[in-house]
């Protein structure tokens, strides 16, 4: 089955959102992490989901992550995760993986079950310690359900400095049976590289075994959600979870499953469409940005060089300005760590071709000031090393942005 192909079989769901799937529920509440805003979430299934995930690659990981790995090595299969906001839980030491762990434990006996049945997320400040009476208040308050108003209290109660919740959902058929997909996420500074500070929930009631789940998530990481860049900076705690509760009853999917490729389609549609609100809605950020480098012997280069692009803050402030300032884009390309032929480069904002084969072209100042004003930019770079195609994403740098950061604690 080519591509296209599978691109055609995926469906968006208009205001799709994280319970889309048969079986979850979730929900959000104020705790008193927050000030006023909802702070503690959870998602629920009562059938048990096989789980996979990717982790943030600094090398200072928060405690959730630990207790996450462990409840996911215990038998690859969760019921949810409970997830808190304003406070990171990360280098917090022997007290940290306490409170974390009763996190954990606190959910599970809230239906039931064992605690490993549950995974734990957290996202805030670095370097405080749980309020745990607080959260166990929010815990005891948690009435997981089936809305579209639960999954925005669950979406809501995730953010730290976003300014919009972020959500989507898409479905397919595999095996003559409907299978929905379902996302939410958060993320706003800190995202760069491989995730950052960012959390991304999916859900799926594809049924799936934990094995293969992982390995579908794996594939797709790379393009999607390790190819946004907001500031440079990779935070503790991230970490993307995908949940696979079977309710769909279709055959198992495995990589030899004659629907496998449709499968990776869907999530990598879900993903890519999470991590693109998420650099959007970048801290103090006012355009999305999305560069795609054509023409080099690797994928893995193309991806380098776009993500190198739209990562640089003189690139990042010429979008914000609207300046078709070409000359911080091959600069770029230029310290990627990608060997290229600079006389071979071709730059182009959208249709506006503003460098072809190495050397400057006339062209329209107030057309290229006029088209980077959009919300959504697009950058083309081509070049003649190969056949290959990358893309990243990230946002413009403002004024905000030092506002926000400056004062995150406060």
């Amino acid at each position: 089955m080519n591509t296209l192909q599978t691109v055609e079989e995926i469906k968006q769901i208009k205001d799709g959102n994280i319970l889309i799937a048969q079986g979850f529920k979730a929900s959000g509440v104020h705790a008193g992490l927050r000030y006023s805003k909802k702070d503690v979430g959870i998602i629920f299934t009562e059938t048990p989901a096989s789980a996979a995930a990717v982790y943030t690659q600094n090398l200072v990981q928060a405690a959730p992550i630990d207790v996450t790995k462990d409840s996911i090595a215990a038998t690859g299969k969760l019921h949810g995760i409970v997830v808190n906001s304003a406070c990171a839980n990360a280098c917090t030491g022997k007290q940290g993986i306490k409170d974390a762990k009763e996190m954990r434990k606190l959910a599970a006996q809230k239906f039931g079950l064992e605690d490993h049945a549950f995974a734990v997320a957290s996202t805030g400040v670095i370097g405080e310690y749980m309020e745990m009476e607080k959260v166990k208040k929010g815990i005891d308050v948690l009435q997981p359900n089936h809305t579209p108003g639960a999954a925005e209290d669950f979406g809501t109660a995730i953010l730290t400095t976003d300014i919009v919740t972020k959500s989507c959902g898409y479905e397919t058929v595999i095996d003559g049976k409907t299978v929905k997909m379902g996302g939410a996420a958060k993320g706003s500074g800190m995202i760069h590289p491989n995730m950052a500070t960012m959390l991304g929930f999916i859900t799926t009631d594809a049924v799936i075994e934990s094995a293969d789940l992982q390995l579908a998530l794996s594939s797709i990481t790379n393009d999607t959600f390790n190819q946004i860049t907001v500031d440079g900076d990779c935070s503790t705690n991230d970490m993307v979870l995908v949940l696979a509760n079977g309710e769909a009853n279709n055959e198992p999917l495995t990589p030899t499953h004659h629907q496998w490729s449709i499968f990776l389609e869907l999530l990598k549609q879900t993903s890519e469409n999470l991590a693109k609100q998420i650099a959007k809605d970048g801290e103090g950020a006012t355009k999305l940005i999305e560069v795609n480098v054509h023409g080099m012997h690797t994928k893995q280069d193309c991806q380098m060089m776009a993500k190198t692009i739209v990562g640089s803050n003189l690139v990042k402030t010429a979008a914000f300005g609207a300046d078709a300032n070409w000359g911080r884009i091959i600069a770029a390309m230029g310290r990627s760590g990608v060997e290229f032929q600079p006389d071979q480069a071709t730059i182009v904002f959208g249709d506006i071709v503003v460098l072809k084969d190495g050397e400057p072209v006339l062209f329209s100042e107030e057309e290229a000031k006029a088209y980077l004003e959009n919300e959504n930019i697009i950058i083309h770079v081509f070049l003649k090393d190969g056949q290959e195609i990358g893309t990243a994403w990230g946002c413009d740098l403002t004024y905000d942005y030092v506002k926000i950061n400056g004062s995150y604690r406060s």
